[in-house]
């Protein structure tokens, strides 16, 4: 459920979709090179990397320092049209107001917290109905694996809908979208309270799915807006929390409201807080992204002043053609071409998909097994809950150890030290899983499943985030779509996971039905030791990752 801070910079909606003709030979010859003719393969690192830039948009020679650096003056680079019409670039100045990093603290944080509030919501909103999931098979007279699937469509829509809003964001821009998505949203969530029948329910709860993916996509490109990269630690650890707490607030909550209301009270809830953040974000959050500030304020000047300003979008944007492959194809060539990338995906789709059977097990163990009602079950999800705080609380302390080894590596640590939490924390999992599993025979405490959520939940964000951030240093200017991929083969699994696990429970029992659970997360621990010992070899021979080894060799052999 954890959203992905992979969206790229966007566009105003009066720009145009192909670049103005101009001749920048002269500036951007001495940028030519061996990495202007690979356009597959970023060799040369950039420990600066953030990849809310417009890497799949601009093209491979574009100069992104509009983006990145202050300028006195306001313009980052002045040049002449193929027409003859002088034109600037232009670029924030220093202690620039229209800049999110130099809001104040208070809006920043304010930012912070209704974003991470809207993640939080959505995530709320996938498992929420897990909490009545027989009253709703009962009123419709379907069976329970049909009622599963208002679980299964949603979140299906969270692999799809990036595909989609990711290139609209780079035409129009963060807030829009968040609006515009937010709001169909919530207007969808009343036809699923209202419906007649299984049809209009799944059909509408598809197209929530796919509609609450956009603000899922765009949260961690908005905190990277607005924070710098020294003052990100808390905001982050704060954001990384939300979309695994909501998972486990939600039946609880869930368990409560369906045994005093029924079923549909499940979407009416869902209704009133997504309705609540639609406001917050509409009307109190302004635009964060800067390209898209920066395109208004070239629109601004240029009719204030009768010059020509512009920005690098419009100078050196990507044909619609390889815009296209960037966004729709290319995931699928690295999850499919690139070992590093399926691995770390299919670890990932694991994680997402035990996450998503627990809403079916807890019920299970606890409903089934010892004769609880909804409202009891619910209360079984805290450990989870807490387990997740604490690892988020953790977070920070991760951060300031991989700054020691940037120090150590003199300033280019290799991507493997992204493993390292990586490598301690997945066996958290296993145990948790373990411990649930053999513990939750009906004549046992209720005390053992539900203090196994800890173990699990506290291994979560460390995993999650550990292989974000793997492939962000591995894939570089690649890694938005790397990203996508994950997400993409993630929420199908994660969202096919709950259809077979009432049938696998039945079949193996509680224990071995857990345990082999526990097992498959046991498996996918030799993943982060296996790239740790052996992924600079693999980045080495990829067409795709980046890799320092490349380099150093190459500048040993210069050096020789």
């Amino acid at each position: 459920m954890a959203a992905e801070g992979i969206v790229m910079p966007g566009q105003h909606a009066s720009t145009t979709f192909e670049p103005i003709s101009i001749d920048r030979t002269n500036t951007r010859q001495s940028g030519l090179g061996r990495s202007a003719t690979r356009e597959s393969k970023k060799e040369v690192r950039d420990p600066n990397l953030d990849i809310n830039l417009p890497y799949r948009t601009l093209s491979r020679n574009a100069n992104l320092r509009e983006y990145t650096h202050d300028e006195p003056d306001g313009v980052t680079e002045t040049g002449v049209s193929a027409d003859g019409t002088p034109y600037s670039v232009v670029a924030f100045t220093p202690d620039d107001k229209d800049n999110p990093k130099n809001w104040s603290k208070a809006m920043k944080w304010w930012c912070t917290m209704c974003v991470a509030l809207t993640c939080f919501v959505v995530a709320f909103n996938s498992s929420v109905i897990t909490a009545d999931i027989e009253g709703l098979a009962k009123e419709f007279n379907v069976s329970e694996e049909v009622a599963l699937l208002s679980i299964t469509v949603f979140v299906i829509g969270f692999g799809v809908g990036p595909m989609i809003f990711a290139p609209l964001s780079e035409i129009y821009g963060r807030r829009v979208i968040y609006g515009s998505t937010l709001l169909v949203a919530v207007i969808f969530i009343i036809p699923c309270a209202v419906s007649k029948n299984i049809a209009t329910l799944m059909v509408f709860r598809a197209l929530d799915g796919i509609a609450f993916s956009a603000p899922m996509t765009l949260v961690g490109g908005t905190l990277a807006d607005c924070w710098k990269n020294e003052e990100r630690g808390v905001p982050m650890a704060a954001f990384s929390a939300a979309p695994f707490i909501g998972p486990a607030i939600g039946p609880l909550v869930g368990g409560y409201l369906a045994d005093a209301k029924g079923w549909r009270w499940l979407y009416w809830i869902q209704l009133i807080l997504s309705g609540t953040v639609w406001v917050l974000i509409t009307f109190t959050v302004p635009e964060t992204y800067a390209p898209t500030i920066l395109k208004r304020r070239a629109e601004k000047l240029s009719k204030s002043s009768g010059k020509r300003y512009v920005t690098e979008q419009d100078l050196d944007m990507r044909p619609f053609s390889d815009r296209l492959l960037n966004f729709l194809i290319r995931p699928f060539q690295l999850l499919f071409g690139e070992l590093i990338v399926l691995l770390i995906s299919v670890y990932m789709s694991v994680l997402y998909g035990l996450l998503y059977m627990f809403f079916v097990a807890y019920p299970v163990v606890y409903q089934q097994g010892k004769g609880w009602d909804a409202g009891k079950t619910g209360l079984m999800f805290i450990p989870l809950a807490v387990g997740v705080l604490c690892s988020a609380a953790c977070a920070p302390l991760v951060n300031k150890h991989y700054l020691t080894l940037v120090k150590k590596h003199n300033g280019k640590p290799p991507a493997e030290t992204r493993l390292i939490p990586m490598m301690v924390s997945c066996w958290f999992v296993p145990i948790g899983l373990f411990i649930f599993a053999w513990t939750s025979y009906p004549h046992v405490s209720w005390a053992g499943p539900a203090f196994a959520g800890f173990p699990v939940g506290f291994g979560f964000i460390f995993l999650y985030n550990a292989a974000n951030n793997y492939i962000v240093d591995s894939y570089q200017h690649q890694a938005a779509s790397a990203l996508a991929a994950k997400t993409c083969i993630r929420s199908f699994w994660g969202a096919s996971t709950v259809l077979f696990t009432n049938q696998m429970y039945a079949r193996l029992g509680y224990q071995w039905a857990s345990s082999l659970l526990a097992f498959l997360a046991l498996a996918c621990c030799g993943i982060p030791f296996l790239f740790y010992f052996y992924g600079a070899e693999i980045r080495a021979r990829s067409k795709y990752a980046y890799s320092g080894d490349d380099e150093e060799t190459q500048e040993t052999k210069v050096g020789n």
